[in-house]
């Protein structure tokens, strides 16, 4: 699995976990949604993404975007 793969993987797996918290525990998780969103966007932009450094360090294989 590539870095690109893995950063979907993990953002998608944080935001549908984040919604679930917000409906069954507290509405103060929707902004770590905001969060993840907001992180997703500017590396749209900027090509830096936490996760894809970590896992570059970890010797994931990257794919053309990371």
């Amino acid at each position: 699995m590539t870095i690109e793969r893995w950063v979907m993987a993990v953002a998608g797996a944080f935001i549908f976990i984040s919604v679930n918290l917000a409906v069954f525990h507290s509405i103060n998780w929707l902004w770590f949604t905001g969060f993840i969103g907001l992180n997703l966007f500017q590396s749209a932009f900027t090509g830096v993404c936490p996760l894809a450094l970590i896992l570059k360090k970890f010797g994931v294989k990257s794919g053309c975007a990371f």
